[in-house]
Parts: C-alpha cells; structure tokens; sequence
C-alpha cells in the first residue's frame, strides 16, 4: 500500500493537498504523520524524515520503495498512477490551465503563505484584519486568487475550479483555510466555493484530524505564544 509521509494536520499545508486528493479520489494509502519540532537540521523531525526524503522535507508519498517528494512531484505521479481516477481535467487545453493554476499556487502568493500561515483550529480574524491593513503583498496575492477562482468557476460552471474536483481543487484547499480562519474579505462566490471545498469528505476528515490534533508548535505561531 502507498504510504503518505505528512507533517502536523493543523499546520503543513504543504502535507493537505496530497493527502486531501487521495482521500478525496478514493485512493487507498496509509499516513504516516512525522510531528514538528524543529525545521532546523538537528531536530527530530529533520533526523526522522531525512532517512526517507534526502530534502528533508513532508509530503513524501513511498510506492514500493519509491520515494516521490514535493506535493506537486506526487499529484502528477498519482496522476500517472491512477489515470482512471480522472485527477487532472480531461479536455487538453483545461489541463494545461489546471497545470499553471497548480504551479503558480506552488511558486507563487509569498505574502499570504508568510503572513497568513495555516492553522485550522485557531479563530484569527483580528489578525487578519491587521494583516489586510498593513501588508499589501497579502492584499495583492488575495486579489489574485479571488480573479483566478473567480473566473474558473464561471468558465467551468463549478461546483469546483474546473467542474469536477481535481488537483486543482486539493492544492487551493489550504488557501481556503487561510482565507476562512483570518477572515480576508473575499466576494459572496469566492466565499461559497470556500464552503463547498471545507465540505467535501476529504477535507472535513483533514479539518476534524487536525483539530483533534491539540499539538501546540511554538514556531509555526509565531503571533501567539499561548492558548
């Protein structure tokens, strides 16, 4: 069985999209969740997932003995793996968007990852609201994605980015977590499709693991220090 290497739920947003799509798509895998401690390379975490992604970094997907590392690397290899599953949209030219859509959200919206980063069980609506005011590049990345989403769903006539749930849909994911829990002022759309993907099964089971979690990380909440 294909083994899933993932970070804490509440915090790597990084371990959601793979974890979300094969759950989603009905992909059988077993998770294997590696706790934060520590980014730094003596921690345990780094020791622990070193010896099977030489980065040193979650999500790892293992089939077999292959490692495939990067959230990216794995969807397309799940892709590959599991054509039946329909994980890319099927028409060409919506494919290459997927595609972009994916690798911009996987290069791209540095300030809203830097200045908003997830965390699915805090309520942060008071610092997003300061985040809104003072951080341009966070209200830039929003604007851009409410445009992309915006014109995906009426392209595809939704109720996901192109129609059908894809990849697409499992790597916006935690951004609808981040637009949703710091409470960034989106359009009554934009909002309504956030509430569609918290409601697909595969992302209530990620958003109910996390918050049963209850795993304080210091480090990746750097604007608390204590509940």
């Amino acid at each position: 069985m294909l083994k899933l290497y993932i970070g804490n739920k509440n915090y790597s947003s990084w371990s959601m999209r793979p974890w979300v799509l094969m759950r989603q798509s009905g992909i059988p895998f077993e998770e294997v969740k590696v706790r934060f401690d520590s980014f730094d390379t003596g921690s345990q975490f780094k020791q622990s997932i070193a010896q099977i992604n030489p980065a040193g970094k979650v999500p790892v997907l293992v089939d077999e003995g292959l490692a495939v590392w990067d959230s990216l690397a794995i969807a397309e290899y799940l892709a590959e793996r599991f054509a039946d599953k329909q994980l890319w949209p099927k028409e060409t030219r919506a494919r290459a968007r997927a595609r972009s859509a994916c690798a911009e959200m996987h290069s791209g919206f540095s300030a809203l990852r830097n200045h908003c980063p997830m965390n699915i069980e805090a309520c942060l609506p008071q610092i997003g609201a300061l985040v809104w005011r003072d951080q341009p590049g966070v209200r830039g990345d929003v604007q851009r994605i409410v445009a992309m989403w915006s014109e995906l769903l009426q392209q595809h006539g939704g109720p996901m980015l192109f129609g059908e749930f894809s990849i697409a849909d499992a790597f916006y994911a935690p951004v609808c977590m981040r637009l949703r829990n710091y409470a960034l002022p989106v359009p009554g759309p934009i909002t309504d499709y956030i509430r569609r993907i918290c409601a697909l099964p595969g992302v209530k089971a990620w958003i109910d693991d996390a918050l049963a979690e209850k795993d304080f990380v210091p480090f990746d909440e750097p604007y608390r220090t204590a509940r």
